[in-house]
């Protein structure tokens, strides 16, 4: 017989280590790229210790002469919280009493909402990786009735809860349901009745606004400090940037890969790009020569450009390419993916006043980039 007792257990012993598996390799093959690590992990921060520049204490001299002084520095300490990420399912008590007797049909039950998990999971993580930080999932332009006309709406799908921020970043209303999304005209629907009262508001995930991890988009803003510490004053957490690029070359982009590794020391081992920007490149290497393909971890196809993976993101900006070095990389984590367990250690719990059981999954971790000035990124690329 079924019961919620069972239930907990499948879940724990079962789904658990296959979701992990999931989110953590083939969710995105940027993330699969990254290792993931409990180390460095100080209560709810991640602390880093960071190294750049040389050290010193290198040096010629005379046999009897003094020996080469050291340098002190070239340390510097990252500092970020853990971000808490939760996914959520949602079993009625109907269904589960519809399957009480027979174990088939609640197993498919589960096998319904846990592939509704990994996918909601897998779209909401990669988009994150792609973020600043702060939850902003597009800027409005203007509004007409419940339809909103963004600058971008590849954060968006159908399901999503919003909330709503006017152009002063103050909240104007949450918890707003995506009904319809138009990729080609940059415009999404949403339930309820409230409206921005100024253009230039913007769109967030539901209770997300600044606590989402570090992404890219964070790393290679123009923002006055990063991991606590002002990029003024440590010029190395600034990358390497090349704007308004046009036509893609081949030549463009081996310039950056040479222009990081004289500056910075650093190999680019993986490229990430909008599709429009693949599809430029992939017309540039085609023109003349076999373009090579590799298998990446997770089961990631991708091109390579001078035997470097070169893989498109539906979460990458438009005409953006990214060159990065993934050593430099971790998605520190105080724990891998676990369920949220109640008081007598159960999993499933009733919803209070209603006839639901939810479970939640959940990880405390924050993605760091130890040597930013070892990476890059190319924008204002004319996609095909």
């Amino acid at each position: 017989m079924v019961t919620t007792a069972s239930a907990d257990s499948v879940l724990r012993s079962y789904y658990l280590d296959a979701v992990a598996e999931q989110l953590n390799k083939a969710a995105n093959p940027f993330l699969a790229a990254i290792e993931q690590t409990t180390s460095d992990v100080w209560g709810k921060d991640v602390r880093k210790a960071a190294v750049y520049g040389v050290h010193g204490g290198v040096g010629a001299g005379t046999e009897e002469g003094s020996l080469p002084a050291t340098a002190g520095g070239g340390y510097a300490q990252l500092v970020s919280t853990l971000k808490n990420l939760y996914g959520r399912i949602e079993i009625t008590d109907k269904a589960v009493r519809a399957s009480r007797n027979d174990e088939g049909a609640f197993i498919d039950l589960l096998n319904t909402e846990m592939e509704q998990l990994l996918r909601s999971s897998s779209f909401n993580f990669g988009r994150m990786l792609f973020g600043d930080g702060t939850g902003r999932l597009g800027k409005v332009g203007t509004v007409s009735g419940n339809t909103y006309t963004l600058d971008s709406v590849k954060n968006f799908a159908v399901g999503m809860i919003v909330d709503l921020y006017d152009d002063e970043d103050a909240l104007v209303s949450a918890g707003h349901t995506v009904t319809g999304v138009n990729y080609s005209k940059k415009q999404i629907t949403l339930t309820g009745t409230a409206q921005l009262d100024a253009v230039g508001g913007s769109i967030y995930m539901q209770n997300s606004r600044n606590l989402e991890i570090t992404g890219l988009g964070a790393i290679f803003s123009d923002s006055t400090e990063l991991y606590g510490l002002k990029r003024a004053d440590n010029p190395w957490l600034n990358p390497v940037k090349v704007s308004t690029v046009g036509t893609l070359t081949e030549n463009a982009v081996q310039k950056a890969i040479d222009l990081v590794e004289e500056n910075a020391g650093s190999k680019i081992n993986f490229i990430v790009c909008s599709w429009g920007v693949r599809r430029a490149l992939y017309e540039v290497l085609s023109g003349y020569r076999q373009v090579d393909s590799v298998e990446l971890a997770g089961g990631a196809k991708a091109i390579t450009f001078n035997g470097i993976p070169v893989v498109a993101d539906r979460f990458c900006p438009d005409g953006t390419m990214y060159l990065l070095n993934t050593d430099d990389f971790r998605l520190h984590q105080l724990c891998d993916w676990q369920w949220l367990e109640g008081e007598n250690g159960r999993i499933l719990a009733q919803v209070p006043g209603k006839p639901v059981y939810t479970a939640t999954l959940v990880k405390y971790a924050e993605l760091m980039c130890s040597r930013p000035c070892g990476q890059a990124v190319l924008t204002g690329i004319t996609e095909k």
